[in-house]
């Protein structure tokens, strides 16, 4: 590293124009990186949503979910899946280890739905969502205008869609919550009996007109031309017009039935600030830019609302480009505020305008090679990587600190400036080379981590590894540049090589100014007093750390924290089987009251289910709502939330009400979830009954729930098997008549337009009551029966959901913890879970947020461990010793004193951005060590003074004494740069992506601060129990072999500083002679 130094100075040229390359490109590829929330990540889960219009929970898990499962269960990496069948929905999870190849699996999935969709009832379409972030919406719009809702649906599919899927980086545009439409044809009795028609002749004529058949060629003046017959039904006239065959007068649908375009029955109502409108979901390519789409997408919104006419409104109910744009912008603003205070420390300590800028140059320079790096790589700016950015600011500047300060001290001496800048580097290179790659070294075991931490910190890691590496190579190529042109030598002094003598008096004059200094004279007697009480030091030591470790078991713990992002979600549960409408009224009540908060912009909710689209995974029920409220940006969410919860609270009627705050694109839960699983159904209520009120009232949680929802009432039809085949009849045959009596006669399809509308004929019967349904009289060969004298008709309970994982019937309940603290309400969890009494035959497994933490945590404590391991061995190759490597590594237990203290002090949780601070000060805090202890044995190492004449290296003491001093400077301006440039963030002050970085900065600042204060207090006393019994060792054997050994005439000579030859003023034992040649 000190040739790459001095191939720089040589080419000073060419390094200033590399230098303004990199920026320049540096700049434009800063402009060009995409902007996301967090990385596109790709969640192992891939959930199949299947839609049956109409079917009970029972008939959807027997006829979908079920065969599904199985056909899906074949698929390679599939770790577990669990079905859930709704009224009208199936819905199964399928969950993958980490790392596969999820590409691979929904070609696996979409051959496996293709293969069991022969089973399927015909109206069933599968569709498969993936679990990456890119597959989550970035924009929600409510379209609402003065048309229905129906033939806005079709304009919207017609128009809008198209449009906005052309946009760049645009994968799909959704449109949910509009109602289908289909023909129907209600036929008069009086006119079908006056012109003799049946609905058979009906649905012969729609079933033997409209088609186009092919009927070959034909050549006519040299030309071949297709001849096809028939003429399309493209409208209702023509259903109207279509003749009917056998009735009389040539009749004609339209003469004996009235045609028209109904809306098929709603299973679902979505209102946006209470105006009834559909939702429009825009979701992007994994390689799009998130902010480009969404202001592309805002952009079109007025020429989309023109297209539409009849006063369409797009209002966007949810999007993610303004909280990435606030993120960023917080934190640039917080970096920014660290890098002037990173400037400002340097200004302080060095007291010369020149040298601060020089080594702020480091700053810009390395952030902008790492912007290359992040696009070479194909990162986007995202909250980690601007989190790390910001990180890195208070770190990239170490390296040139250490060489300028070096290089201005020895400036000071008297040297020439060339002389100077390259002694300087020799002493430092090594020193800061290893420091940098320690520091490196700590993030490499994260390339290893899997499941969410490995996914969520790898472009974290990445973005700060590159940023040092940079660091490292403008500190020792363009910085030594810079202060060659820059610098001033000291006055007297300048443009002459000084004499040996004038060196002399000049290094004395800056050593006395030196120990004159305020740091010096507060410093020194402290590490006097320490080396001569080591074991006092050492018990003061250990009794910090074991306050350190008392202080643990008091820390929160937390998982990701709250994004602070500017949205939450409310669901409210009705009783089961509360029509569509009365569950849109009681949805009503709450909208009035979320809209009366201060502090809440926008209200869409959801009520009943959703059966397509990405609205579908959100929705819960046929009697229950989902709401969606956005809030104002600047308020407090935390306290927003409560303000909501105690308002909703008051509500009455209004079925149980939850809020949650949005857990979107993050991949995380934010409940502890128990698992449980049982043979039957019975088993699994009681368990679910037993589990709930188990976890009733846990210190730390809101609320506790189940998915084992209350049972519904359904009509349930039993057909006597003997009774019907007396009567002439079976059950296949029953259930024709049946359902031919209740829901109209289907009759094919209809193309209008582009549009196919399916044909219903009649409107079915409406029954009031259970005995009418017992009175339907059904067709036999020996008269007409009634349904109630072959089948019971009795009304039963069935559950609103059936929920099973890997063919067993399974029930989740959730407890959702109020604060940060999601440790403390997993250990409560867990002990009470020990003594709940389950059925024989039931299991329960914890899971939710506490395994998420869990295994994050495991696996970044082994990360911990690793980098501490690396970081040793880069520390024995540098220092070629076992010994003095673990010397160094004292500082790391010490930087968690100062971390866990500051996290209980401000209120922080542990959680996985603190656990990266963790491992980030494993490398940060032993480069303050490294930088000590080299100088320490540069010190003790035989060296050429300025006169020429050879002197033996210090002893211990003494290298010890003088290299402290020496480098208690840049330490302390290296760690204050840091914890400075970090203190914005720490703060909080503009309060962006701060759940992510403000952990990581509080951690960083506690745990250098504590590391540093004992850096340089303790790792010298190590080093002096250590390596001064090595000495005395030497000394003793030396004084057997050699009788006549003995101090030489000048004792003075042996500790002249081979860097300035002078004598330093420090006090300690002097050591027996030196070794003889």
């Amino acid at each position: 590293m000190y040739r790459l130094a001095k191939l720089s100075l040589a080419n000073r040229a060419l390094i200033a124009l590399i230098t303004v390359f990199a920026s320049v490109f540096g700049v434009i590829t800063m402009s060009s990186l995409k902007q996301e929330l967090i990385p596109s990540i790709e969640f192992p889960q891939i959930t199949v949503i299947s839609a049956m219009p109409g079917a009970s929970p029972e008939v959807v898990d027997k006829q979908v979910s079920g065969p599904l499962e199985t056909a899906l269960n074949g698929v390679e990496g599939l770790e577990s899946t669990s079905s859930t069948s709704r009224t009208g929905v199936s819905q199964i999870t399928m969950v993958f280890t980490y790392g596969s190849n999820l590409d691979r699996a929904r070609n696996q999935i979409d051959r496996a739905i293709s293969n069991a969709k022969r089973g399927l009832p015909d109206d069933v379409q599968p569709q498969a969502i993936a679990g990456s972030i890119s597959d989550f919406p970035i924009v929600f719009l409510a379209v609402s205008s003065d048309k229905p809702l129906s033939e806005l649906n079709a304009d919207l599919q017609r128009l809008s869609v198209p449009r906005l899927q052309k946009l760049d980086g645009v994968r799909g545009a959704d449109v949910t919550g509009g109602a289908s439409q289909h023909i129907q044809i209600l036929p008069r009795p009086d006119a079908m009996a006056a012109k003799g028609a049946t609905l058979q002749s009906i649905t012969n004529a729609l079933k033997n007109n409209g088609a186009l058949v092919p009927a070959g060629t034909i050549e006519e003046q040299g030309k071949t031309l297709s001849l096809q017959i028939g003429s399309p039904v493209d409208s209702l006239d023509a259903v109207k017009a279509l003749p009917l065959s056998g009735a009389k007068d040539a009749a004609t649908i339209g003469s004996v039935a009235d045609v028209s375009i109904k809306d098929d029955a709603r299973t679902s109502i979505t209102r946006t600030n209470g105006k009834e409108t559909l939702a429009l979901s825009v979701t992007k390519k994994p390689e799009g830019d998130t902010v480009a789409i969404s202001h592309a997408v805002k952009d079109s919104i007025s020429q989309l609302e023109a297209e539409l006419g009849s006063n369409a409104k797009f209002t966007p109910v949810f999007d993610q480009a303004p909280f990435i744009e606030k993120s960023i912008k917080d934190l640039t603003t917080e970096g920014l505020l660290g890098l002037g205070f990173a400037v400002a420390v340097i200004l302080v300590f060095l007291m010369s305008v020149r040298s601060t800028l020089v080594t702020a140059v480091s700053i810009p320079l390395s952030l902008l090679i790492t912007f290359i790096g992040l696009s070479a790589t194909g990162y986007s700016l995202n909250i980690l990587t601007l989190g790390a950015l910001t990180i890195a600011i208070g770190r990239v500047v170490d390296d040139s600190i250490v060489v300028i300060e070096n290089i201005k001290r020895h400036l000071s001496y008297g040297e020439t400036k060339l002389s100077a800048i390259l002694t300087s580097i020799r002493e430092v290179a090594g020193a800061i080379t290893a420091s940098t790659l320690t520091t490196v070294a700590v993030f490499l075991p994260i390339a290893f981590v899997g499941e969410l931490a490995g996914e969520l910190f790898r472009p974290f890691a990445l973005t700060v590894t590159i940023a040092l590496l940079s660091s490292l190579l403008v500190s020792l190529t363009i910085v030594p540049v810079l202060a060659y042109w820059f610098l001033k030598t000291p006055a007297g002094s300048a443009g002459a090589e000084l004499s040996a003598e004038a060196a002399r008096e000049a290094a004395a004059k800056a050593h006395e100014k030196e120990q004159r200094s305020l740091l010096q004279r507060g410093y020194l007697p402290v590490l006097n007093k320490t080396q001569k009480h080591p074991v006092v030091t050492l018990i003061a030591a250990v009794l910090v750390l074991g306050g350190t470790a008392a202080m643990t078991p008091l820390l929160a713990t937390d998982l990701l924290g709250r994004s602070g992002e500017n949205s939450m979600t409310v669901r409210q549960v009705l009783p089961a089987g509360t029509s569509l409408t009365d569950t849109s009224a009681a949805a009503v009540k709450v909208e009035e009251v979320l809209r009366d908060i201060d502090g809440i912009k926008d209200v869409q909710v959801t009520s009943g289910n959703a059966q397509t689209g990405f609205t579908a995974l959100t929705s819960s029920g046929a009697s229950n709502s989902s709401f969606t409220v956005v809030t104002e940006e600047k308020a407090n969410q935390a306290r927003l939330q409560e303000t909501v919860r105690t308002e909703l609270a008051k509500i009455s009627d209004a079925g149980k009400i939850s809020v949650g705050s949005q857990q979107g694109g993050f991949g995380t839960t934010s409940t502890v979830d128990i698992t449980l699983k049982a043979a039957n159904s019975a088993d699994l209520r009681a368990a679910s009954d037993a589990m709930v009120k188990a976890m009733e009232g846990v210190p730390g949680s809101t609320e506790v729930a189940t998915n084992l929802a209350a049972s519904q009432p359904v009509v349930q039809v039993k057909v006597d098997r003997a009774k019907a085949v007396a009567a002439g009849l079976n059950e296949e045959q029953v259930a024709g008549v049946l359902a031919a009596t209740i829901s109209p006669l289907p009759a094919g399809t209809v193309r209008i337009d582009t549009n196919d509308f399916p044909v219903q004929i009649g409107e079915g019967t409406r029954f009031t009551s259970i005995s009418a349904v017992r009175n339907i009289p059904l067709p036999a060969a020996g008269g007409a029966v009634t349904l109630g004298s072959i089948a019971s008709v009795e009304q039963v309970d069935i559950p609103v959901s059936i929920t099973a994982s890997n063919g067993q019937r399974t029930a989740r309940v959730s407890v959702t913890p109020s604060g940060a603290n999601l440790g403390a309400v997993s250990t409560e969890v867990q002990n009470r879970l020990k003594g709940v009494e389950l059925p024989a035959g039931v299991t329960a497994e914890i899971g939710g947020a506490t395994t998420q933490q869990t295994e994050s945590f495991q696996q970044l404590g082994l990360a911990l461990l690793a980098a501490i391991a690396i970081v040793y061995v880069i520390m024995v190759a540098a220092f070629k010793s076992l010994i003095q490597p673990l010397i160094l590594l004292v500082s790391v237990p010490f930087a968690a004193t100062g971390a866990i203290a500051l996290l209980l002090v401000t209120r922080v949780p542990l959680g996985l951005p603190s656990l990266i601070g963790m491992l980030m000060l494993v490398g940060i805090v032993v480069t303050n060590a490294i930088v000590l202890i080299d100088l320490i044995n540069q010190y003790r190492q035989p060296r050429t003074g300025l006169s020429g004449t050879k002197s033996p290296g210090m002893n211990v003491a003494d290298a010890i004494t003088h290299g402290a001093r020496q480098r208690l400077r840049p330490i302390l301006m290296t760690a204050l740069a840091t914890v400075f440039a970090l203190t914005p963030m720490a703060l909080g002050l503009t309060g962006g992506g701060g759940f992510i970085s403000q952990p990581l900065a509080i951690v960083v600042i506690g745990g250098l601060v504590s590391s540093t204060a004992l850096t340089l207090v303790l790792v010298p006393v190590l080093y002096r129990l250590v390596e001064g019994r090595r000495e005395k060792k030497t000394l003793l054997r030396a004084m057997h072999e050699r009788p006549d050994f003995g101090p030489p005439d000048d004792v003075d000579a042996e500790f002249r500083d081979w860097t300035t030859g002078m004598v330093p003023k420090v006090s300690g034992r002097r050591a027996a002679a030196g070794e003889p040649e």
